[in-house]
């Protein structure tokens, strides 16, 4: 097997051994494919190395059922981290909370959304009444408004299209941020930044396990997080998407 070495001397500590803990509890899903672990030290992860090519119809398809097989394996509660995996996860370089809590609304907006605020603010991509704006999606959102009786998905959690890699067998999922949440976030990260033949793998997602009414309004809810994330270091135009995805949320309400 053909391996991948990624390296980083100032990893914080738990930053690949996190990666690991989700890749494997992803690939315990039986679901998505994900890239096999093969060596996991402090400062460094060996995953097999995945041969591109180009993205298909065909591929898709098989993508959006296996996703949906993935989700529906589930997770011990909304924000629990991979099983015996007990600090914090990591979304690129920056880490965030994963803390079971008993609704998923709570969840989100505490421990997904709220805590990359000050740091956009900090780094002039939001202002202090964007800021007041999402704060107010965030309690609509603590409160109940999107809560419903769907059980915590198995979330890669950070599922833009640079970690969905097409193989020659298939597409093929890195770099996740995995934990129990809402299978709509994980759509709604595909959607933000783009996926090659993403209605394909919509369509197929939804044959296998259908989408509730709505949740295609619901999408900005969903994208809060990536957006934040996005706001608090990468310049001001995410800051105004935030805001903006913020002021949708708050019309659903």
């Amino acid at each position: 097997m053909e391996q991948y070495v990624k390296t980083r001397p100032d990893a914080p500590a738990g930053f690949f051994a996190a990666e690991a803990a989700g890749l494997r509890w992803l690939a315990g899903a039986g679901g998505a494919r994900v890239a096999e672990v093969i060596e996991v030290a402090d400062r460094r992860i060996v995953l097999e190395r995945i041969a591109e090519t180009r993205p298909s119809a065909e591929a898709a398809e098989a993508f959006g059922l296996a996703l949906a097989a993935m989700h529906d394996a589930g997770a011990e509660a909304f924000g629990s981290p991979p099983p015996g995996w007990t600090g914090d996860i990591f979304i690129g370089s920056r880490s965030q909370s994963a803390r079971p809590k008993p609704t998923w609304g709570i969840f989100y907006a505490a421990q997904r959304v709220e805590p990359f605020l000050p740091l956009a603010v900090t780094a002039g991509n939001l202002s202090a009444s964007g800021a007041e704006v999402v704060g107010r999606a965030c309690a609509l959102i603590a409160a109940g408004a999107f809560d419903d009786d769907e059980p915590p998905a198995r979330l890669h959690g950070d599922l833009w299209a640079g970690n969905v890699l097409w193989g020659d067998e298939g597409v093929v999922l890195i770099d996740p941020a995995a934990h129990g949440g809402h299978r709509e976030t994980d759509l709604a990260m595909l959607a933000l930044f783009g996926c090659p033949f993403l209605d394909q793998v919509l369509d197929a997602y939804d044959r296998a396990h259908p989408l509730r009414d709505g949740w295609s309004e619901r999408v900005p809810v969903h994208q809060l997080h990536p957006l934040a994330v996005h706001a608090a270091g990468h310049g001001p135009s995410y800051g105004r998407a935030l805001v903006d995805a913020a002021e949708r949320t708050l019309a659903l309400g």
